[in-house]
């Protein structure tokens, strides 16, 4: 390992071993998801994710896409207001499990400090819906988020994404595809980001040096690889780090944790970012384990790291006239 697994994360993960993901079956992957969806409503559960700031509304709302209905979990100061920013966020999970909900520490004390309005997108999972689906809800909900944005008090000009792990994907891809179709993003921010699906995922030095992770383990890794991408999927499409051209992207934030397997790849695409001009604000949380960011109470790095985050969207978001783009 490239550091020390904070205490409270390693007695959790011997308390609570990993699956076999070596094995798993996807009908297994669903009934794990449903598992881990009452743990997430159970004591522990609460004690881990941490709780929300009281500052913020939360309520879940139907969003009419082409062909389907996603929910959205909104995130509203309590104080009320109009033309706030709106920050559109994608949960991590691996594109085969995960809920908004798991982000609720994070988002809601975005959403009061900012203050901003944040829309976090229950977007399809695998094996039921595999990749390319989640990249498509993820790319027809933020236009279709960004047209409803008065519905919530929100300033449409006014946009940042933000994802975290496979959310991350999502956000950095979105970020991407922006540029072409005019959206204002302001900013991406993305937290121990997973930016390339490729089989060259598993040859980063930070798979193997922190292949003891609890997190993110290399089993894990492989597993979502096999899950939510079909055998003849050309995984660079849905790679960040192979996109063809990166000018003009909205400025990042990239979070990455130093005892992540997947940690490589932050500054990877920092570099690729900051080749075609982009600006880049890199950090690297190095007592971070993956998924810090939802489990606050177990990994004392996520305060400051959330406190980064707001301070980043604060600088970004207020001003009324952009001067990024």
């Amino acid at each position: 390992m490239r550091g020390r697994i904070p205490l409270r994360m390693r007695i959790l993960a011997a308390l609570k071993p990993e699956p076999d993901w070596d094995t798993i079956t996807p009908a297994e992957v669903v009934e794990l998801r449903a598992a881990q969806a009452r743990t997430l409503g159970s004591t522990l559960g609460a004690f881990v994710l941490g709780k929300p700031d009281p500052g913020a509304r939360i309520t879940t709302h139907s969003l009419e896409l082409a062909g389907r209905t996603l929910d959205v979990r909104i995130y509203q100061p309590t104080s009320g207001g109009t033309g706030l920013p709106l920050i559109v966020a994608f949960h991590g999970g691996g594109l085969i499990g995960g809920v908004p909900a798991q982000d609720d520490w994070l988002l809601s004390h975005l959403a009061a400090r900012t203050p901003a309005v944040v829309a976090s997108v229950d977007y399809r999972l695998a094996p039921e819906h595999p990749v390319p689906e989640p990249v498509r809800d993820a790319y027809d909900a933020v236009p279709r988020l960004v047209e409803q944005a008065t519905r919530w008090g929100a300033d449409p000009e006014r946009l940042a994404l933000l994802g975290a792990s496979a959310g991350a994907t999502l956000a950095a891809l979105t970020a991407i595809r922006a540029v072409d179709r005019g959206l204002p993003v302001r900013s991406q921010v993305l937290i121990n980001p997973q930016l390339d699906w490729t089989d060259a995922v598993f040859r980063y030095p930070s798979f193997t040096e922190n292949a003891d992770a609890p997190t993110a383990s290399p089993a894990n890794c492989r597993a979502v690889q096999r899950i939510a991408l079909p055998s003849s999927f050309d995984a660079r499409t849905i790679s960040p780090l192979y996109a063809d051209d990166l000018t003009g992207v909205a400025p990042a934030l990239i979070l990455s944790a130093g005892l992540d397997t997947i940690e490589d790849q932050s500054p990877a695409y920092a570099d690729r970012l900051r080749r075609a001009g982009v600006e880049v604000t890199l950090t690297r949380y190095a007592a971070a384990t993956h998924a810090f960011l939802s489990m606050p109470r177990l990994v004392p790095a996520a305060r400051p790291a959330r406190e980064e985050i707001l301070a980043h969207l604060r600088n970004r978001l207020l001003e009324r006239a952009s001067t990024s783009h």
